[in-house]
């Protein structure tokens, strides 16, 4: 009996090779997911820097530098990013349009958002903020993922490192966060209430769940140009270990 719609399989997040994922199809409607995702990305960056009640770990680390450096917050993304990107050489990763993309864009969003939103007063107007800027991320990561165009920079150093270390995940990703963290403390970065700031601790334990609920609507199934061409599958691609994305829960 054939399956119900409901009971059918969700799309396969797929781990593309940079080339991969121009030869997937599909490209204008990835595309669009991947510039949505990303301007979400700095939209929800530039809320939770109004909101004042604390950032994303690489956030402290931006926003600490901006108090020493004369640039803007999204400048100071793109120069952090791109320095990322220098990581990825000896650990032989090569990065894809979505790393490039994610590495500038979300930059670029960020500032055109904290040109436009004024700082948020109040405190139930703060924590709604927050909770609306958890969402929006959420959602931006998943149409981000969802797009396969494969993972931005910081993920990207995460996932080489498990690669050529062959450490968990978990370790290498709590390991860079609580780095970034201090270091962005230490440079005067930390926004919020107390030591990290309600929005630091709700980003930490929130974002990944609220990304996790959207990407079962967001991924873009490439399924069938892998079929019709079954070399395509031996030569571009290859399963995402575990089901999860390259770049899961990545805020740029």
């Amino acid at each position: 009996m054939p399956a119900s719609p409901s009971s059918s399989p969700r799309p396969a997040l797929l781990a593309l090779t940079p080339l991969g994922q121009l030869r997937a199809g599909r490209l204008p409607s990835r595309l669009l997911r991947l510039f949505v995702g990303l301007t979400f990305f700095g939209v929800a960056m530039g809320a939770f820097v109004r909101a004042g009640l604390g950032v994303a770990p690489w956030d402290v680390l931006h926003l600490g530098l901006s108090r020493h450096i004369p640039l803007s917050l999204g400048t100071i993304i793109i120069v952090v990013g791109l320095l990322v990107l220098l990581a990825w050489i000896p650990l032989r990763q090569w990065p894809g349009l979505g790393t490039i993309a994610n590495t500038i864009w979300i930059g670029v969003s960020a500032d055109l958002t904290l040109w436009l939103l004024p700082e948020i007063h109040g405190l139930a107007l703060q924590i709604a903020v927050i909770a609306a800027a958890l969402v929006v991320n959420g959602l931006g990561g998943a149409l981000y993922i969802g797009s396969q165009f494969g993972a931005g920079p910081r993920d990207g150093l995460m996932t080489g490192l498990h690669l050529r270390t062959g450490w968990s995940l978990r370790v290498i990703r709590t390991g860079i966060e609580v780095t970034v963290l201090a270091i962005g403390w230490l440079l005067g970065g930390t926004v919020g209430l107390g030591t990290v700031g309600l929005g630091t601790v709700a980003y930490a334990l929130l974002i990944g769940p609220s990304t996790q609920f959207f990407l079962r609507w967001t991924v873009v199934d490439l399924s069938p140009p892998a079929a019709s061409d079954p070399t395509a599958a031996d030569r571009d691609t290859a399963p995402c270990p575990g089901g999860t994305a390259p770049g899961s829960t990545e805020n740029g």
